[in-house]
């Protein structure tokens, strides 16, 4: 049985190598795969081994709990950057390949400038990590980007995404080669369409207070914003945004309930008992206030959970898009 599941999983990995190479994602030898058998153990391609011709010989079979080193020469250098991410993540799968499009654009733009609602909702801000050595020697830096997205840009390098399967992390990547793609046509129409990239965003973020995050002070802060936000009142206006929305932190008993009346929060009270209900932990809940986490990304990929359907809250995206904006104008301590 567990020579059956074992083998399952290194085809698994054989054909998601070979995929990844027929989309031109990897070529030569680049880029590594890994997945996860078990709480402590994993496995991971070969150094040298190339992802479209992988055999079940170029697929090593690694003990994470163990503090000794394999002593396996095949195994790739960027065997570490693999390793931290499972003892950080419960995710299941691991992809690393340097898609020339991607690279391209990153080598010269600092920021994803999405033009498509698609690039927005499924991406959001992706996080760039420096490079300056052929092989990833600061698997930290990844990490701590990966906490925000589970896809990371490594300048100059290629990228790196994380998954409960194989093809959630490689929709991922596809998703931003095409995004990247799409930018480039874009590029032929309107020359000057990137030129602005590199020019900080400014929000007016000259509030003084500063909030214990999940406070009501805090929730009560970020509503006031709301109600005064001249895009949310028309828009709510256009689209009938009346609906009941809550915010819950887990693991605390701190849930607040927006009731929203045509893109006006008419009462702010304190359960969950509303047909939507967006959850997640303090640390996830931090990086969206902090404007560094996108709670409709954050929803896609499974850092957030929603209660209630998507596709019903998705028709008020572009007001609460604003509202998740305004979320980060309220400081937190």
């Amino acid at each position: 049985m567990i020579f059956g599941k074992e083998k399952s999983l290194k085809d698994e990995i054989i054909n998601i190598g070979k995929k990844i190479y027929c989309l031109r994602l990897a070529v030569a030898h680049s880029g590594n795969l890994s997945a996860r058998l078990d709480a402590n153990t994993i496995f991971v391609t070969a150094t040298g081994a190339s992802l479209g011709n992988l055999t079940q010989d170029d697929i090593i079979k690694v003990d994470l709990s163990s503090s000794e080193d394999t002593g396996n020469k095949r195994l790739t250098t960027e065997f570490p950057l693999h390793s931290q991410i499972y003892k950080n993540f419960d995710n299941k799968a691991i992809i690393h390949c340097h898609p020339a499009l991607v690279n391209a654009y990153f080598a010269i733009y600092p920021d994803l400038k999405p033009l498509t609602f698609e690039t927005k909702l499924y991406l959001g801000n992706i996080h760039v990590v420096e490079q300056d050595t052929p092989a990833i020697t600061k698997p930290e830096l990844v990490t701590e980007g990966l906490k925000s997205n589970n896809l990371v840009v490594v300048k100059n390098h290629g990228v790196v995404a994380i998954g409960n399967k194989f093809a959630e992390a490689l929709y991922l990547i596809e998703t931003l080669e095409e995004a990247v793609k799409t930018l480039a046509v874009a590029r032929l129409f309107k020359k000057d369409i990137l030129d602005d990239l590199d020019k900080p965003l400014k929000e007016n973020l000259s509030q003084d207070a500063a909030y214990l995050m999940f406070s009501k002070e805090h929730i009560q802060a970020i509503a006031d914003l709301v109600n005064q936000d001249e895009f949310i009142a028309k828009k709510g206006e256009e689209l009938d945004l009346t609906l009941q929305l809550a915010i819950k932190l887990d693991g605390q008993d701190k849930t607040y309930k927006f009731n929203f009346e045509k893109g006006k929060i008419t009462k702010l009270e304190f359960d969950e008992n509303a047909p939507f209900v967006i959850s997640a932990p303090t640390d996830v809940w931090e990086l969206v206030f902090l404007g560094k986490l996108d709670p409709f990304v954050a929803t896609m990929q499974g850092k957030m959970k929603l209660k209630g359907e998507l596709g019903k809250l998705s028709r008020w995206y572009v007001p609460f898009s604003r509202l998740f904006e305004l979320f980060k104008q309220v400081k937190i301590k």
